[in-house]
């Protein structure tokens, strides 16, 4: 009983990590389309690899953002662009 116990405990973390991972963010869109009305099949295929398309631009836009920023930050503190480290 106990064990059952510590197990459950442990789980709960876990899934939450889970959860608000990518994956769990996968798995629950994949489910909300699979829960969209039936149309037309190839509209459907079209709006979910849409979806999917515009999901990993905006995650490569957001990368692209940091990026950008991390080298502006490091332009920002060079004091003498021809000194010598």
């Amino acid at each position: 009983m106990l064990q059952l116990i510590v197990v459950l405990i442990l789980m709960i973390p876990i899934l939450a990590i889970v959860l608000d991972s990518d994956v769990g963010k996968a798995i629950a869109r994949r489910l909300e389309r699979r829960n969209l009305t039936e149309g037309d099949g190839g509209a459907h295929e079209r709006l979910v690899y849409l979806e999917g398309e515009l999901e990993r631009l905006v995650q490569e836009v957001g990368r692209l953002d940091e990026e950008n920023q991390f080298f502006q930050k490091l332009l920002a503190e060079r004091s003498d662009p021809d000194a010598l480290p």
